[in-house]
């Protein structure tokens, strides 16, 4: 059974099946078509499957062109109907794991997934999960469900892996095939399967002992990066306090060529990992009895920072005898990061609430989004649109998301006061960093 997969995929004859075509998943799809491989791309959403059948791409930084290229090949097909899995030979499950409202762990598009490919797994088939989740998962969620339905035994009828998805959209220095990948499993062949599948298309695989390996290095690479931001943003606010620029102390310190990475303050977390994948952890803890003080602090002050930029512009703003209440707000960019279209836990919507709640009048500016698609957190906001930078004047800017193709220059000039979370804008009377 090994072998006959192993060959398989060596001659590129393997199917693969990669279920839920997002930011995770299109870009794995691409590269293994550009490896030479048949790609069925699975997922429940009718419109994806319509616009990726027309080469029409909903990722900004994903060209249509690409997607013309992928369908030219007769190789790529895109469908909701997930009997269609069983003539896969590997499957990539690539589906989104949010927190619920009570910060803990939302597994129904894990389960559901398990469900629906379930009733037609095979003896010889792959599995491999990507969603970032908590050590145990793969074992504890995913291998239960698959086996009672199919009725076969993972690891000994088929395999399945853990691999952590570490993409970072829109980066010009790393692609999908270009950053070392992690691979996990619970038994020699499962991880000798996933290696071989990803070495295909991925520079160099890392293997490691177990899939709760794999679950946990994901987590420990996003709370590295959650606590340090939380450090700098906490620092922030302490040296605007002594009228020290944290922008300029970042720029000095990173000169220092060992023992130090720089990190940046914001107006909060945003993505689909740093501001989530940490109470992962910390949900999982419990169940030994741990304790996570170091990670919930973290959390506790990275999600503080929406209410501190509000607390400061209502400072500044009194200082200039301005009113929030009816002032005309500019939020500049909507986004969670620069340069991509990706809305995902983007602090720009608790700020855009704040402000609402305080009774401003809200407006955004974003060339990346140019509609807001409904979200999970803030469905009020569903088909709002960008206004153009003719639209008039503001009493206040607030650069949220610095796009490197906007004239933030020009967007100060708009308003009577702005407020710089991103250090966008240079030194002017009427710029505040906060």
């Amino acid at each position: 059974m090994v072998a006959d997969i192993l060959k398989k995929i060596s001659e590129r004859k393997a199917k693969i099946g990669v279920v839920g075509l997002g930011y995770v998943g299109l870009p794995l799809t691409k590269e293994f078509i550009n490896a030479g491989f048949n790609v069925l791309g699975l997922d429940v959403d009718m419109e994806k499957i319509k616009k990726l059948k027309k080469s029409q791409s909903y990722i900004k930084h994903i060209d249509s062109d690409l997607l013309k290229k992928m369908n030219a090949t007769g190789r790529f097909d895109a469908t909701n109907d997930f009997s269609k899995s069983s003539t896969c030979d590997a499957i990539i499950i690539c589906v989104p794991t949010p927190l619920t409202h009570n910060r803990e762990p939302d597994m129904s598009y894990i389960i559901s997934t398990a469900e629906s490919l379930a009733p037609y797994v095979r003896k010889g088939q792959l599995f491999s999960l990507e969603s970032t989740t908590y050590p145990g998962t793969t074992t504890e969620v995913l291998c239960p469900i698959l086996e009672k339905k199919s009725n076969l035994k993972a690891h000994r009828d088929f395999f399945v892996a853990f691999s952590p998805e570490r993409e970072d959209p829109n980066n010009k220095n790393f692609s999908t095939s270009t950053i070392p990948k992690v691979v996990g499993a619970d038994s020699k062949d499962s991880l000798k399967v996933a290696r071989a599948m990803y070495d295909t298309i991925i520079c160099r695989t890392i293997p490691v002992s177990s899939s709760s390996t794999a679950e946990a290095t994901k987590l420990v690479e996003n709370i590295f990066r959650s606590v340090n931001i939380a450090m700098v943003n906490e620092l922030k606010v302490i040296f605007d306090k002594m009228g020290i620029d944290i922008w300029e102390v970042i720029e000095a310190a990173k000169t220092k060529p060992f023992g130090f990475m720089p990190f940046y303050p914001g107006p909060g977390l945003g993505g689909h990992c740093i501001p989530i994948d940490p109470f992962y952890l910390t949900w999982k803890a419990r169940e030994y009895n741990c304790s996570t003080r170091f990670i919930e602090l973290a959390g506790e002050i990275n999600t503080f920072m929406p209410y501190y930029v509000i607390q400061r512009t209502l400072e500044e703003m009194n200082e200039r005898k301005m009113v929030m209440n009816g002032s005309k707000f500019l939020i500049v960019g909507v986004a969670y990061k620069k340069n991509v279209d990706d809305l995902r836990e983007s602090p720009s919507f608790m700020l855009w609430k704040l402000l609402e709640e305080k009774g401003a009048k809200v407006e955004y500016y974003d060339p990346f989004c140019p509609v807001v698609p409904r979200t999970r957190e803030y469905p009020q906001y569903t088909g709002k649109k960008s206004v153009t930078l003719k639209s008039g004047k503001y009493d206040v800017a607030l650069i949220a998301t610095a796009h490197d193709s906007v004239n933030h220059k020009e967007i100060a000039k708009l308003a009577k006061l702005v407020i710089d979370t991103r250090n966008a804008v240079p030194k002017a009377k009427n710029v505040v960093k906060a």
